[in-house]
Order: structure tokens, then sequence, then C-alpha cells
């Protein structure tokens, strides 16, 4: 076949390039994941030791800001590794609502305007996860294997 009529045939195969995009979808999405809560987990630990650039940590046990890091933290290494992630996910994405609505959302309208656009993308960005799963690449998928395998008993 004449490369034209190849490059014809690709374009109008039932799959197409969009095929591929959708033959890569559960590896993107795990992909996303890993990305989404690695960032998330960075965002708790600047607040909470005080690291990439922050001023200085957030001291110990101070509402909100210590304990929401500390969701950050937690629920960011959850979702990053893939265990119990869609848990930690909707527990993250609700606090980072929490945290728009009553930190930054009084100091005006837009993200934009009051400082919140943190909180907002990862309020969405974790609420993707919560619903579309871990995707590729979870630990959790592994476990859940593992444990599924039967255990031979020994005598």
């Amino acid at each position: 076949m004449p490369p034209r009529a190849r490059c014809r045939a690709r374009r109008q195969s039932p799959g197409g390039p969009m095929h591929r995009l959708d033959s890569a979808r559960d590896h993107l999405i795990g992909l996303y994941r890993v990305v989404v809560g690695f960032l998330f987990a960075c965002h708790g630990m600047k607040t909470i030791f005080g690291l990439f650039g922050a001023h200085a940590p957030s001291p110990v046990g101070v509402w909100p800001g210590w304990w929401a890091a500390l969701i950050q933290l937690v629920c960011g290494l959850l979702v990053c590794v893939g265990v119990a992630s869609r848990s930690a996910a909707l527990l993250g994405s609700g606090s980072m609502a929490y945290a728009y609505f009553t930190v930054h959302l009084p100091n005006g309208l837009w993200p934009i305007q009051n400082g919140g656009e943190a909180a907002a993308l990862f309020c969405w960005a974790l609420l993707i996860v919560a619903f579309t799963g871990p995707g590729r690449f979870a630990l959790g998928r592994l476990l859940s294997r593992r444990s599924a395998e039967p255990v031979s008993a020994s005598v």
C-alpha cells in the first residue's frame, strides 16, 4: 500500500489516533494520580516541616493549618502510592473545599484574587481521582491480588 493510502486508511479506521488515547487511559489515570498525590503531599510537607521555601513550620496541633497539612501529607502519600486512594482523595478533596470556603473565600470571590488557586485545583483534582479510581501502578491493586491468591495449608 502506498504511503498516502496508508495514511488515509489510518485516518478512516474506526479507532484512529483517539483509539490509542483510549487504550492508554488507565495508564494516564494512574500517572495523574501519582502526580496529584505527590504534589498534595508536598503541599502538606511545606506546612508541617517548613520545606520548599515556607517561612516556618506550622506549630504542632494548631487548627486548622497543622491538621490540614497533616491531611494533605497523609492523603497525598496514600493517593500517590495507590492505597485506599479513593477514600484518601475524597478526604483530601473535602479538606481543600473546606480550606477554600473558610480561609480563601472571605478574601474575595475569585481564586486568583483570594489566593485559593491551589485549594481549588487540589479540590477538583482529588475529586477526579476519587471518581475515576487509582488506574494503573496502584499498590492497592497489587496488595489485593496477593490477598486474593489462595494460601495452601501446610500439614
